[in-house]
């Protein structure tokens, strides 16, 4: 088995913004399980909770260079759920609680010197550094710039994944030269330029033996003009070896046999009753008017164009016009913030806006709401789709990304199918299936067996683990 080491700007439970730390708190996890020896650095960040920091080993410390720079980095270890931590330590650069700031470039130059320069100081070398989005990009460009040429840092192959290719880190060459040490011929069009900027996530792609992305579908799609985000050239020209692996769920969080957030703990066998239960007594804490026979629509997400939101607000006239419950959790562009207090204040029997972010209401909405509407503009994976079946919430998703490859739109005469799909992204598609599935939802003959396959599905990050883990067999021959 491989000895993997994960360069990654965000971990779950430790420090998290969204997927990519979601990804990386169960991935590694699961890997182990395979019987991988997996370790991942990450910042020491001022918001990892203290009961972390109390675990923690300080193990040495060192000085990075960064241009005429010289910084302390100070190494922690923490061992969890089989996987080793290694946190990197220097106040300026991450003592304080924010994950992503004004000095990013600065901050996460530094970082990735320090994946590499740490690795001789902890006696382990592994076969593959796999390093996630822009943040880690440039790890494989200095393995290749300098390290390489240290007979300990030999033979490291490196896997570069993509988890939302929007997101780039797209930065002067002059700054990014200073920074990172690097001459004038890293800076060709064929290596980290872009526009006359330098890019680092194209640094990661260029550089990496493997790339690998989020889902399937995905992986198609960044090769596209539309898709590509004007990286699809290349993505295009490394065919061979980009690899879409669909992201996974962890199942024991979301599990509403055991979910402590939730009113009622349900599974397969008592699923009807449970389930209504939840709803019922969610409406009535949302001050909803109580009734477990209304369909309850929940929506849990950034407030963003890329979410689909502005075809939801092309469409909220028709949907207040349904007869429905419409719950939303999150927050985002001021714009859609307001659209749903606005018309939770003229719908309020309809409507409940919860402009915040909350771990329990997330739960509460998976367990409680009938549909899960996800109308995304473009989805590189997506999770919520994958948690909202878990509980017998059934999908409402457009057809792209890892929406497109998790949900199998129910088809009425074979029976299969375990959600509702769209493919145009226009508000009048939406509509339609939404009242497609509105129908389907009053006949309960055909929505339990509907609920009842939802939940049967296995999103566990297992078999993405054995894909990656084939993938890394195939990368080390």
């Amino acid at each position: 088995m491989s000895k993997i080491l994960m360069c990654t700007s965000e971990v779950a439970p430790f420090a998290k913004s969204g997927g990519l730390g979601d990804v990386l708190g169960a991935l590694p996890q699961a890997l182990s399980k395979l019987g991988h020896d997996v370790r991942v650095v990450l910042p020491k960040y001022g918001c990892i909770p203290q009961e972390f920091r109390e675990e923690m080993e300080f193990l040495f410390f060192i000085y990075i260079p960064l241009g005429w720079r010289r910084k302390y980095c100070g190494v922690f270890r923490l061992v969890r759920d089989g996987v080793t931590y290694y946190f990197i330590d220097n106040e300026y650069y991450f003592g304080d609680p924010y994950l992503y700031k004004w000095n990013d470039l600065e901050r996460f130059a530094f970082y990735d010197k320090a994946c590499l320069e740490i690795l001789r100081h902890l006696d382990f070398k592994p076969d593959i550094l796999h390093c996630h989005d822009w943040q880690a990009g440039m790890v494989p460009v200095l393995l290749n710039a300098y390290f390489v040429r240290d007979e300990f840092y030999q033979g490291i192959k490196t896997v570069f994944t993509i988890h939302n290719l929007r997101y780039q880190g797209v930065y002067s060459m002059d700054i990014v030269a200073d920074f990172f040490s690097l001459d004038q011929s890293f800076f060709t069009e064929d290596k980290l330029e872009f526009h006359g900027c330098a890019n680092l996530l194209k640094g990661g792609i260029v550089y990496s033996d493997y790339v690998t992305t989020v889902s399937p579908t995905y992986a198609e799609e960044i090769k596209t003009p539309e898709g590509g985000e004007r990286l699809n050239g290349l993505l295009s020209a490394r065919d061979q070896s980009l690899f879409g692996i669909i992201n996974g769920i962890d199942t024991d969080v979301y599990n509403p046999k055991s979910d402590q957030y939730i009113f009622e703990n349900f599974d397969l066998r008592n699923l009807v009753n449970k389930k209504k239960e939840n709803k019922m007594r969610f409406q009535e804490q949302l001050g909803l008017p109580v009734d477990g026979e209304k369909a309850m629509i929940g929506i849990v997400s950034r407030l963003v164009d890329q979410k689909g939101f502005d075809i939801i607000a092309e469409a909220m006239g028709q949907l207040m016009e349904m007869d429905i419950q419409l719950v939303v959790l999150g927050t985002g562009e001021s714009k859609y913030e307001e659209l749903f207090r606005q018309n939770a204040w003229f719908h309020p029997d309809k409507v409940s806006a919860n402009i915040t972010f909350s771990n329990e209401l997330a739960h509460k909405i998976y367990a409680g709401a009938d549909l899960f509407l996800m109308p995304s503009m473009f989805e590189p994976c997506g999770l919520s789709q994958m948690i909202a079946m878990a509980y017998g919430t059934i999908p409402i998703v457009r057809e792209t990304g890892g929406l497109k490859d998790s949900v199998q739109p129910f088809n009425e005469f074979t029976g299969e199918g375990n959600g509702f799909s769209f493919g145009a992204y226009s508000a009048y598609e939406m509509l339609q299936v939404i009242r497609l599935a509105l129908r389907f939802f009053s006949e309960k003959e055909t929505w339990v067996p509907l609920m009842k396959r939802a939940m049967k599905m296995d999103f566990s990050w297992k078999n993405s683990a054995q894909q990656y883990s084939q993938m890394y067999k195939q990368l080390l021959g």
